[in-house]
């Protein structure tokens, strides 16, 4: 709709909604996108000829000569053409059925191998993947393409011409789309694709009416969006204010000379455009972060205009340094008076300062002092402690602003010879990658959300996030100071040149430079923020351009804040990588994806550089580890990824011989790459990256999932992992070997069968941390333990056999909650046997009820296949298991969660909302 900014609209039929909101992840309604009438030519007989030449587009072209075929298939079939790297165009008339002439369709045109464009009566109507020099095979996704209305004129005379570029392999149009399917919150045509997790974006519109007391008149009124995505354009009582295109930078507008006080209403009105292909990962849709009304006086503290830092740090005393931006919006020049005040740990008044200064009306200025701290508690991962900087502006001695502020003490450098040092001490850094989705709740940034996630990472034996590929939310990087979690802060994934046709790079040139300013002066207090990085896996580095565009951010964000290093990460594909050089020399380190080949060889031709393993393989874990473990000069590991999420379907899929690839492929629609997935819960990839790093005496056991008749060889890309479950729970196997890993930090490990000893196995370094077993099913117990040198046993892991599917119990992660209307439960529910033995192998239907104040705002399993809504009250489980996501209300009392499922004990659990 257009006009939604209008005070006058009636705006009564809308639905009421809470923030953060994000609609993609909601089911689709009946009038979300409704699907156009599609008309399929994949299958019967077309005309193909090999080469290619524009004119072939053309509906006049004579093709009597060319070769006649019948598709669905291969053109390595129907033709025998062999070739790799080599293009080839397709031809048909098609007929038209009479009620949809004139009308706009969609063209269902197949599956093409590996790259199309797709012309009907001469008009290109679209195309996947890219054609040389930018290569980029789309072979797994389905071309379907809008035709406008009056394109096609029907009576069999419309042409559809498809020109097709095949890189390795097999080529052409090689099957026929799938039916389009709609499920929960998933499209299987949506535009995005697999990318996005088969969701659906579009245009949507939000609006706030409020009141403001007389006595707020002469107020400043500012509202702070901390993210919406995406190209979101703002209006105050039909006033527009601007526009803000990237999805994940903060951003705030003055609403003062518009405002209206007493009885009248005021109206904010936010357009919000996440139309086309914006991410290659699940970006949601809308007003996803917080969004905050700030009431000053004319004079006041800027926007993010505090900053503290702590340049100079001993054992006995610490130099709090402060500034702090003032901005003079009233009609008068003002002397004006900064106080700071340190607040310790424990809540006391620990150091202060203060400064003075004129500013002109109309200006803003920068006042600074130094707080002496003694004895200070440094912040680290281990110890994570917080003070606050309490900033009072005065006005002829009368308090106009004051803001507070967390910080930490703590010192940070890095160099090749002693890799990265926080408060003096080598750190290695066990990092991992996120994206910003978080599960079932989409992309909505709750607080409680945000720090489970952190909390949980630290669990599993992270110490280091990086925000792939973008900067997170503030309530994130609040958490990451809580908990103790170092962060490497992202701003892109890409500069001017893009990577979708509507991503960033259409905004780039324009806005950069905003974009920094919004991450490093929002951001530039955390603690826990480490590392700046200014982009990830960029098109065009290794080139000149490239090199000259990185310097300019490095040297910006510099400008901003010049204590934390600057870094990139860079995709391996660049070749030579040599060419990497120029832009890493203006890096203070330098990120390496997926090349961890190149520590030391890099390091040997130049010494100097910091190298950082900015994202990894799962499969790779003990490689990755290694070679940052053994070279000082690489400072750490993050693994792509530390959490799943949703888009990229399938990037970690793991296949048997003789099948395609999943990746891109409905109905995926999680990554299934993450040592935690979507529900929280932690994968076998995660317990061999507790061996790997040693973080102690442990001991894990997986079996693998036997293959299905007639298939055999797992294939594991990088980013998957060994089809394996923590389950001795087999049926139809017995007497059938299964393979059994057990990963441990052990020295060695021991298995038993039921009490039988299965033998004892090295599982050291030299054995990569892992012993392998054959074992022969039989129903009971099977334990791997994990021995000392001595032979001691310093650890257990056991696996029982359980019986059918008997009662459901549920596990919250909380049982008090805030009733503030946006505090969260979390709630895991397993499917257990008569005895309380939980059985893997589950697949029941649950349904929940709620009682009380509280709200189920989400649903989910594990399963990166599930198309099941995120909000109805009900879920399968998936190997066992599923969660329920609670939401406080605002009134305190008692919440209920039932949960029941055909022929299981039902299950209940009672959750405190406190006031």
């Amino acid at each position: 709709m257009d006009g939604g900014f209008a005070t006058d609209l009636d705006d009564a039929t809308w639905r009421r909604v809470d923030l953060p909101h994000d609609w993609s992840i909601e089911d689709l309604r009946a009038t979300d996108e409704e699907p156009l009438p599609t008309i399929p030519v994949t299958e019967g007989e077309w005309r193909f000829s090999r080469g290619d030449d524009p004119s072939r587009r053309e509906p006049g072209l004579d093709d009597s000569g060319w070769q006649t075929v019948q598709l669905p298939a291969n053109w390595e079939t129907h033709s025998g053409y062999t070739e790799d790297n080599v293009y080839g165009w397709y031809r048909r008339r098609i007929d038209v059925p009479q009620d949809l002439r004139g009308r706009e369709v969609v063209l269902s045109v197949g599956k093409v191998d590996d790259v199309d464009e797709t012309f009907v009566n001469g008009v290109r109507v679209g195309g996947l993947g890219g054609f040389p020099p930018n290569y980029q095979s789309a072979w797994d996704k389905p071309r379907r393409y809008k035709v406008p209305a009056g394109l096609l004129h029907g009576d069999g005379a419309d042409l559809v011409a498809v020109r097709v570029f095949d890189g390795t392999g097999n080529g052409g149009l090689y099957a026929a789309a799938p039916p389009s399917v709609r499920s929960g919150p998933f499209d299987s045509e949506a535009v995005g694709g697999g990318a996005v997790g088969f969701t659906v974006g579009g245009v949507g519109w939000y609006r706030k009416v409020f009141t403001l007391p007389e006595t707020m008149r002469g107020k400043r009124v500012t509202i702070t969006f901390d993210g919406v995505y995406m190209d979101s354009q703002v209006w105050i009582n039909g006033e527009k204010l601007g526009e803000h295109p990237y999805g994940y930078t903060a951003f705030s507008f003055d609403l003062t000379p518009h405002l209206r006080f007493g009885s009248e209403t005021n109206v904010i009105a936010v357009r919000v455009d996440a139309s086309g292909k914006t991410s290659r990962w699940y970006p949601g849709s809308g007003i996803y972060r917080h969004v905050t009304l700030t009431l000053t006086d004319p004079m006041h503290v800027g926007q993010w205009g505090v900053c503290v830092t702590t340049p100079e740090v001993t054992p006995k005393r610490a130099t709090v340094h402060g500034e702090c931006r003032i901005a003079n919006d009233g009609a008068r020049s003002a002397q004006v008076r900064v106080e700071w005040t340190v607040v310790g740990p424990e809540g006391g008044a620990v150091a202060s300062a203060s400064a003075t200064g004129s500013i002109p009306a109309g200006t803003a200025i920068d006042v600074s002092g130094d707080a002496s701290v003694p004895d200070p508690q440094l912040w680290s991962p281990d110890s994570p402690t917080l003070y606050r900087l309490a900033t009072i502006v005065s006005v002829g001695g009368r308090p106009v602003d004051g803001v507070s502020t967390a910080f930490g003490i703590r010192t940070i450098s890095v160099d090749a010879a002693n890799g990265f040092l926080l408060n003096g001490k080598p750190i290695e850094l066990r990092g991992g990658c996120v994206h910003h989705d978080n599960g079932p709740l989409g992309a909505c940034a709750y607080d409680r959300a945000e720090e489970r996630r952190v909390e949980l990472l630290k669990a599993s034996g992270f110490d280091a996030i990086r925000t792939a590929h973008n900067p997170p939310s503030a309530a994130f990087l609040d958490a990451c100071d809580r908990v103790g979690m170092l962060v490497m802060d992202e701003a892109f994934d890409c500069w001017r040149q893009g990577k979708n046709p509507e991503d960033y790079h259409c905004f780039f040139d324009a806005w950069w430079k905003r974009d920094v300013e919004s991450m490093v002066l929002r951001d530039r207090n955390h603690p826990s923020v480490v590392f700046w990085s200014i982009g990830n896996e960029i098109v065009e580095q290794g080139t000149p351009e490239g090199a000259t565009m990185g310097a300019e951010l490095a040297g910006y964000v510099r400008s901003l804040d010049p204590t934390r290093p600057v870094a990139q990460a860079a995709h391996p594909g660049t070749d030579p990588w040599e060419n990497m050089d120029t832009l890493f020399g203006e890096l203070q380190l330098g990120g390496y994806n997926y090349k961890w080949d190149k520590y030391v060889p890099d390091h040997n031709r130049v010494p100097a550089r910091v190298i950082a393993g900015t994202e990894s393989f799962p499969s790779q874990c003990f490689n990755s580890w290694m070679a940052t473990a053994d070279n000082p000069w690489v400072i750490g590991d993050f693994v792509w990824t530390s959490f799943d999420y949703l888009g990229e379907v399938a990037l970690g899929h793991t296949h048997y011989e003789g099948e395609r690839s999943h990746y891109g492929t409905w109905p995926w629609t999680a990554a299934n790459c993450g040592d935690i997935d979507i529900c929280g819960l932690k994968r076998p990839q995660s317990y061999y990256r507790d061996a790997v790093w040693g973080t102690g005496g442990d001991v894990s056991c997986f079996v693998h999932t036997p293959p299905p008749e007639g298939k055999t060889g797992e294939v594991v890309y990088g980013w998957g992992w060994p089809n394996v479950q923590a389950s001795w729970t087999w049926p139809g196997m017995d007497g059938k070997p299964l393979t059994v890993d057990v990963y441990s930090s052990c020295p060695q490990v021991r298995v038993l069968l039921n009490g039988r000893d299965l033998g004892l196995k090295e599982t050291t370094r030299a054995a990569r941390f892992t012993a392998t077993y054959e074992v022969p099913y039989e129903p009971g117990e099977l334990v791997a333990a994990g021995l000392d040198a001595g032979g001691n046993e310093v650890a257990r892991w056991t696996l029982r056999t359980a019986g059918p599917p008997a009662a459901i119990r549920l596990t919250p992660d909380r049982t008090t909650i805030t009733a503030d209307g946006q505090d969260l439960c979390f709630v895991t529910v397993e499917i257990l046997d008569s005895q309380g033995l939980p059985n893997a192998m589950a697949d029941d239907l649950v349904r929940f009820a709620l009682t009380g104040p509280g709200k189920i705002v989400a649903v989910a399993n594990s399963n990166p296949r599930s198309v099941e809504s995120f909000q109805q009250p009900q879920r399968k489980a998936w190997r066992g298991k599923c969660l329920v996501v609670i939401r406080a209300a605002t009134r305190p009392g008692t919440v209920t969660l039932t949960a029941e499922g055909e022929g299981l004990q039902p299950a209940t659990c009672k959750l405190t909302v406190s006031g």
